[in-house]
C-alpha cells in the first residue's frame, strides 16, 4: 500500500513568511517511512489550503468580523473603523494566509516535479492549473489588507516584497494563464472530487472562477490602470457563459459546526453584530416596498408614516457625524424599507421568528434607559419593533447616558442563519459578476450584456438568495419569499436615506432636503425638520447621489452581506461608494487625527481605514522585505490610513 501524508501531516510541511529559511523538500523526507515527493498527493495540499482559508474561529473572529466586516461597516463596531488595528490580530491574519498561499505553492511545486518524472497521471497538469488559481485569489485577499507582499514567496528563503501594482500584474497574468491551461476533458480517478470541497474538481467551474476573478481584480485598476484594466475585463468575459452566473457555479465552500477552519466565520455568539447605520441608511425607504406588505399581522400597528423620523433626545443622541438619522430614535417600524433588511437582521423582541439568535436575556430584553450624568432616570425605551441603527464612533457624555444603542436586545442584529455554522460560506456570488458586467458597461467597456439588464439581473439574483429554497440553512431560519417583491422593487424611484433610488432610469437627483415630522423624545412635542441627504464628498465632489454608477454600488453593498466583507471594503476604497459615515467624534479619535468637530460633515479618505499595518514580527525576521514593503507604499508607510496603489488617494 502506497504510504502517503495525511491531511493533518500536511501542514506540517507548511512554513510560514516569517522563517528566515527551510529546509528543502527531500531533505525533510529522510524517514525510510514517509512519503517522498513521488508519493505526496497533491491535491491533498490544494485542500489543506482552501479549508485552511475558510479560517478556524479564533481568525475569523479578528480577520472576517472585526476587521473586514467592521471596516465594510456591514455592523456596528468602532475599534477598525476608527482606525484601530491590533497587531495580534493582524499577525495571526498575516500567518495563517501565509499558511495557505504556502500549501497551494507546495501543490505547484510538487506536481511540477512529478510530472517532470514521468508520472503519467494526466489529471496533474490540471491540479496545478486549479492551485494557481487558488494562490491567485489568495494573494489578492493578503494584498488586499496590507498592501505590497511577495510574488515569490514560498521557496525556503525570506522573500522579496513586490509594490500592490506588480502584485495585481502578476495575478492577472496567473490568471488568464492558468485558466487557458485547463483541460476540461480530463476525467478524473475516483474519490478526487473529495479532495475539493469547492468545486469537486469540476474544471469547467474552476475555469469559470478564474475568468470571474479576472473581472473582479481587473475592476480593482479602473480607477488608476484604465487600460490595463478594460483589457483584462472584455478578455475575461469575451462570453458570459465564461463566468459564475448561476447558483450552481458558485465558489463557496460548505461549513460545519465545531472549532475548526470549517466552522461558521460569523458563529462566536459573542460578536453581536448589530446593524450598521450605512447599511440601514441604504436599505431604508428603498425600493418602496412597504413594511405593511413584508410583515405579519402583529407588526401593523408599529409601522410609521414614510414622513416620520422619530424621537429626537439630543441629549443622548450625537449630532456629530455626517449620517442622515443621527440624533433620532425610530419608535416604531419604517414605512418602506428594503426586503433584504428584515431578512438580514431581525427586529428587536421577534423572539419566535426561527431566525431570532436567543442569546440569553440580553437578547430578548428590549426595555433600556437613558439616564443623566448623576445615573437618575431619564427616559425609559422598550425597543421591541423598533428599527435602528448605531453610527460608530466617541459618543461621549451621550454614550454613556445612553443603555439604549449599544445593547443587543434592543438593535437589530443579524439573523441566526449564519450563525450556526449551517451554510456556505460564499467566495464569488453570480450577483457579483452581474454587478461588475453593469459597472463595466457604465464605464463604456465591451460587454456581452447592457448595464441596465445586468444590473436587475445582479438585485433579482440577491433577492433569490434570501428565499426559503436558496439552500439547507435557508429552509430553515427563513419564513418566507421576497424574490415576489422583484418586479415592483426594480421600478421604483423612491429615495432612500442617501438619496438613491432603484429605478435605472431613474436618475433624477433628489432635493437637497426632505421635510420630516418628529417628536421630541423628552416632552413628546411634534415638530418638523429638514433632513439633508448627505454630500458624500469622496464620489464626484458630491454632487451626486443618484447616478449608474451610485445605484451599481449600492446594491452590490447590500447583495454583498454578509459573505464579502472584504470585496464592499474594497469598493469603498476604490470609488468612495457606497457611501459610509464619518464615526461619531463627540470626544477626539486618536487614530482618526483628520476627523474634528470642525470637518464631521464631510467625506475624506482620511476618516476611514485603508489596510492592515504588517505585523511586527515581520521587521524582526525580514528588515530588507520590511522596508521594501514601506518603500513600496509610499509616503504613508506602514500604516492604517495608507491608501492602496489602487484606491483613492483624497
Amino acid at each position: 500500500m502506497r504510504n502517503i501524508y495525511t491531511k493533518s501531516a500536511v501542514v506540517m510541511l507548511a512554513a510560514s513568511l516569517f522563517v528566515s529559511s527551510c529546509k528543502k523538500f527531500d531533505d525533510i523526507n529522510t524517514n525510510p517511512l514517509a512519503a517522498s515527493e513521488e508519493q505526496v498527493q497533491v491535491e491533498y495540499f490544494i485542500n489543506n489550503s482552501i479549508i485552511g482559508a475558510q479560517m478556524n474561529p479564533d481568525v475569523a473572529e479578528r480577520s472576517f468580523i472585526l476587521y473586514w466586516k467592521t471596516a465594510a461597516h456591514q455592523h456596528s463596531v468602532t475599534g477598525f473603523s476608527g482606525g484601530t488595528v491590533s497587531d495580534d490580530w493582524s499577525s495571526a491574519y498575516y500567518n495563517q494566509v501565509s499558511e495557505w498561499l504556502n500549501n497551494a505553492n507546495t501543490a505547484i511545486q510538487i506536481a511540477e516535479k512529478q510530472m517532470a518524472s514521468g508520472d503519467t497521471r494526466t489529471y496533474l497538469k490540471n491540479l496545478v492549473q486549479v492551485a494557481r488559481i487558488w494562490r491567485a485569489y489568495l494573494m489578492s485577499e493578503m494584498s488586499d489588507n496590507f498592501g505590497p507582499i511577495p510574488v515569490n514567496g514560498f521557496n525556503g528563503e525570506n522573500p522579496s516584497f513586490n509594490d500592490v501594482k506588480s502584485v495585481y500584474y502578476f495575478i492577472l497574468d496567473e490568471l488568464k494563464d492558468a485558466s487557458g491551461k485547463l483541460d476540461v476533458a480530463i476525467s478524473n480517478p475516483a474519490g478526487l472530487d473529495k479532495q475539493d470541497p469547492a468545486y469537486g474538481y469540476n474544471y469547467t467551474k474552476w475555469r469559470k472562477f478564474a475568468n470571474s476573478l479576472r473581472m473582479r481584480f481587473a475592476m480593482r485598476l479602473s480607477e488608476v490602470d484604465a487600460v490595463k484594466a478594460k483589457g483584462e475585463f472584455e478578455a475575461a468575459v469575451s462570453s458570459i457563459a465564461n463566468v459564475i452566473t448561476t447558483k450552481e457555479d458558485m465558489f463557496q465552500v460548505k461549513e460545519k459546526d465545531g472549532w475548526d477552519p470549517l466552522t461558521g466565520v460569523m458563529s462566536r455568539s459573542w460578536n453581536t453584530q448589530l446593524i450598521s447605520a450605512s447599511f440601514n441608511n441604504a436599505c431604508l425607504g428603498l425600493g418602496g416596498i412597504k413594511s405593511a406588505d413584508q410583515l405579519g399581522a402583529s407588526f401593523q400597528g408599529a409601522i410609521k408614516p414614510a414622513d416620520y423620523i422619530g424621537l429626537k433626545f439630543e441629549n443622548h443622541f450625537s449630532t456629530k457625524t455626517n449620517d442622515p438619522s443621527a440624533g433620532y430614535w425610530l419608535d416604531g417600524l419604517p414605512n418602506a424599507i428594503d426586503p433584504r433588511a428584515y431578512k438580514a437582521f431581525i427586529i428587536p423582541g421577534d423572539v419566535n421568528n426561527p431566525a431570532f439568535t436567543d442569546n440569553g436575556n440580553d437578547s430578548k430584553n428590549t426595555v433600556r434607559k437613558l439616564v443623566d450624568a448623576s445615573g437618575a432616570l431619564v427616559k425609559e425605551i422598550d425597543a421591541k419593533n423598533t428599527w435602528n441603527a448605531r453610527a460608530a464612533g466617541d459618543w461621549g457624555a451621550k454614550g454613556t447616558m445612553n443603555q439604549v444603542v449599544t445593547y443587543e436586545g434592543t438593535m437589530p442584529r443579524m439573523s441566526k442563519r449564519f450563525r450556526q455554522s449551517r451554510s456556505y460560506r460564499i467566495f464569488f456570488a453570480p450577483w457579483e459578476t452581474y454587478f461588475l458586467l453593469a459597472e463595466a458597461a457604465e464605464r463604456g467597456w465591451t460587454v456581452p450584456i447592457g448595464g441596465k439588464a445586468a444590473y436587475e439581473a445582479g438585485i433579482a439574483l440577491s433577492f433569490k438568495f434570501w428565499d426559503k429554497d436558496w439552500d439547507d440553512a435557508a429552509s430553515v431560519y427563513e419564513s418566507g419569499n421576497i424574490s415576489g417583491f422583484t418586479a415592483a422593487y426594480l421600478t421604483s424611484t423612491s429615495y432612500n436615506r442617501l438619496g438613491t433610488s432603484v429605478n435605472w432610469d431613474h436618475t433624477t437627483e433628489p432635493a437637497a432636503t426632505r421635510t420630516m415630522t418628529f417628536k421630541n423624545g423628552y416632552t413628546g412635542a411634534e415638530g418638523t425638520v429638514a433632513v439633508a441627504y448627505p454630500k458624500n464628498d469622496l464620489y464626484k465632489n458630491g454632487t451626486v447621489r443618484n447616478d449608474h454608477m451610485t445605484k451599481i454600488l449600492t446594491q452590490k453593498f447590500i447583495a454583498s452581506f454578509p459573505w464579502q466583507p472584504l470585496e464592499v471594503w474594497n469598493d469603498q476604497r476604490r470609488l468612495g461608494l457606497p457611501f459610509f459615515e464619518n464615526p461619531v467624534i463627540e470626544n477626539p479619535l486618536p487614530n482618526l487625527p483628520a476627523l474634528t468637530t470642525a470637518n464631521y460633515m464631510t467625506s475624506s479618505v482620511s476618516f476611514f481605514p485603508q489596510r492592515l499595518k504588517y505585523p511586527s514580527g515581520l521587521s524582526n525576521s525580514n528588515v530588507a522585505g520590511y522596508n521594501q514593503a514601506k518603500t513600496a507604499l509610499g509616503a504613508g508607510g506602514d500604516a492604517p490610513l495608507t491608501p492602496l496603489w489602487w484606491a483613492k488617494k483624497q
